[in-house]
């Protein structure tokens, strides 16, 4: 096996430029939410919904999606690629069960940006689309969405689990208010003010509540998420999206200090690759495959599109305490749902260090998710303090293919 045969290209071919601008949707990714079945009309985008598991710190691409087995030990890292269920594809030796389903999900392993190599940064983006030039100026994605669209089955179109993300070193937006659009359009959470949250939020309905605490399902369910407070959340985003919520994004860390989480710098007061293999991995393993099987048995995973990203990835070489520090240059996260999906797309070199096929961008994901909600993300909208904001920028609109 080799770093750059390890299922680099998505199955079949790839696609081309031509094949890309005649879907009509933004980028690379625009092939991923037009198939058969996959209508962009009013009436087949009424009843979708978005995940976003938002994985606060940053998850290693080496560790996780994109291994390097020929790279230099110091490139590698610790752990072994294992196989899954689609022949060529090889992802970490701690996601056994994810192995199992990446039939039906799309690895994309070329995601960059070129901003400050900072949490608070990476979450803007990942979130917004763009940098905020102040606190909370610009919306999240499902603020947007509760702007637009507005709420379905009466109730709240844009929800946050458990709690809205505290302390990532730095007192900046970290990209989960509404911003401009206003507070009416903020999401709602369980707790209001968590960690040193920085973002308005509202706090959590009765209603909502009684949805996420229910305990009407066979136990078998929840326990198949595990005990822990990931779990508990990915399995409350997939009760909120049964319930009608349009967007819920699932923090799985509230911050990345003193904790196991996805920051894995080698010490204290950040985690380990140790911390990876015991607890941060194995939580992420069970909680997403059994998100994932239980919106398919439950007819679900059609209309939602599941995605799972970090901020940024990790250093092409290991530091001098064991771990990887920040790196935005390329990184991994994975799509599920609605996107006719089983695959990769796009590559890192062969040292993990930049993209070297089918270049993305957070704003491609979000173009992504707008077109998937049947949102032009091209349009502008106005906001409370009278400016027309463009939902996205970075990404380009589709073109005349013959142009």
């Amino acid at each position: 096996m080799s770093g750059s045969s390890m299922g680099d290209l998505p199955l079949g071919s790839e696609p081309s430029r031509r094949d890309l601008l005649r879907t009509g949707i933004a980028g690379p990714l625009g092939l991923l939410t037009v198939g058969p079945n996959r209508s962009g009309s009013r009436d087949a985008c009424a009843e979708r919904s978005i995940i976003l598991l938002l994985l606060v710190g940053g998850p290693s691409h080496f560790e996780t999606w994109d291994p390097k087995p020929d790279a230099p030990a110091e490139v590698r890292g610790p752990f072994r690629p294992i196989a899954t269920n689609v022949p060529g594809v090889f992802i970490s030796e701690h996601l056994p069960r994810l192995s199992r389903c990446v039939d039906r999900l799309t690895v994309i392993r070329s995601l960059h940006h070129e901003s400050a190599p900072i949490h608070e940064t990476g979450l803007q983006l990942v979130q917004t689309g763009r940098v905020c030039p102040g606190i909370g100026d610009y919306p999240h994605f499902g603020s947007v969405v509760a702007r637009l669209l507005g709420a379905r089955n009466g109730v709240p179109p844009f929800v946050v689990l458990p709690h809205p993300i505290g302390n990532t070193g730095l007192g900046l937006s970290r990209g989960q208010s509404a911003g401009r659009l206003g507070a009416e359009f903020s999401p709602v959470t369980l707790v209001a003010e968590p960690v040193c949250s920085t973002e308005d939020v509202r706090p959590i309905p009765a209603w909502a509540r009684a949805v996420l605490e229910s305990d009407a399902e066979p136990r078998r369910i929840p326990a198949a998420y595990g005990g822990t407070a990931f779990g508990r959340s990915c399995l409350g985003a997939r009760r909120l999206v049964e319930a009608g919520v349009r967007v819920v994004t699932v923090n799985m860390y509230p911050t990345v200090v003193n904790r196991a989480t996805w920051d894995c710098h080698g010490a204290r007061p950040f985690s380990s690759f140790e911390d990876y293999a015991r607890v941060v991995l194995p939580t992420f393993d069970r909680a997403v495959s059994a998100l994932i099987r239980d919106l398919e048995a439950r007819g679900l995973l059609e209309t939602t599109l599941v995605l799972a990203t970090g901020e940024f990835g990790r250093t092409p070489r290991i530091n001098a305490a064991g771990g990887r520090d920040h790196w935005p240059g390329v990184w991994s996260a994975i799509l599920a749902g609605g996107t006719g999906a089983g695959g990769v797309l796009g590559a890192s070199d062969a040292s993990g260090a930049e993209p070297v096929n089918c270049p993305l961008t957070p704003g491609d994901l979000i173009a992504t998710i707008y077109r998937f909600l049947g949102i032009d993300p091209w349009q502008r909208i106005p906001t409370g303090d009278g400016v027309a904001l463009r939902l996205v920028e970075g990404a380009q609109p589709p073109r005349d293919p013959a142009g």
